[in-house]
């Protein structure tokens, strides 16, 4: 299967549960932690359950427009294309990422021997007990998961647009404010 067929699988199957909050930071890392839930290619009828994080954070140095970073998603390994291909990839779709830094930390793999809705019902409830606001909750194709928890940063992303712009807008008003009575 090609990334072509992976991406159109990804966007067939992948239902976001529970999202983040908050809305994005403009001025420090945004830490996204989630819990992505898959159907087993192994064993079908149990989960595979990969819990993770990926930050947001801007770059360093100011990057031309729709140029993000991507890293720790393992791409190469799993999607048979490289990190720095994928803005392109997007680009040719119509999908724009900022130019931010999107890095992948991964901690925990497992498997649930519970069917995919019973798991889905277990991760709510277990979210909803805690009160946990912050994890997202995903649900798609066990082999395309960097593809969806691409897919669900990127609606965080273009859920946090308008408070991005209206706050960029601000600080142009502060700064020209201070620049005038000088």
């Amino acid at each position: 299967m090609d990334l072509d067929e992976k991406w159109e699988k990804t966007l067939e199957e992948t239902k976001v549960i529970q999202f983040y909050r908050h809305l994005l930071s403009n001025s420090e890392v945004t830490t996204l932690p989630y819990i992505f839930l898959g159907e087993s290619l192994v064993n079908p009828g149990d989960t595979v359950v990969r819990k993770g994080k990926v930050l947001v954070d801007h770059p360093f140095l100011v990057l031309p427009e729709n140029t993000p970073q991507f890293s720790g998603f393992e791409f190469e390994k799993n999607l048979e294309t490289s990190e720095s291909s994928l803005p392109f990839f997007f680009m040719v779709r119509g999908i724009r990422f900022p130019s931010l830094k999107y890095k992948h930390e991964f901690s925990t793999l497992d498997v649930l021997e519970k069917h995919p809705e019973s798991a889905i019902e277990y991760y709510k409830n277990e979210l909803e007990r805690e009160e946990d606001l912050e994890t997202g909750l995903v649900f798609g194709p066990v082999d395309c998961w960097q593809l969806s928890i691409l897919l669900y940063v990127g609606i965080l992303v273009q859920k946090s647009a308008p408070d991005s712009i209206e706050k960029y807008l601000e600080e142009l008003r502060r700064r020209f404010l201070s620049e005038g009575q000088q």
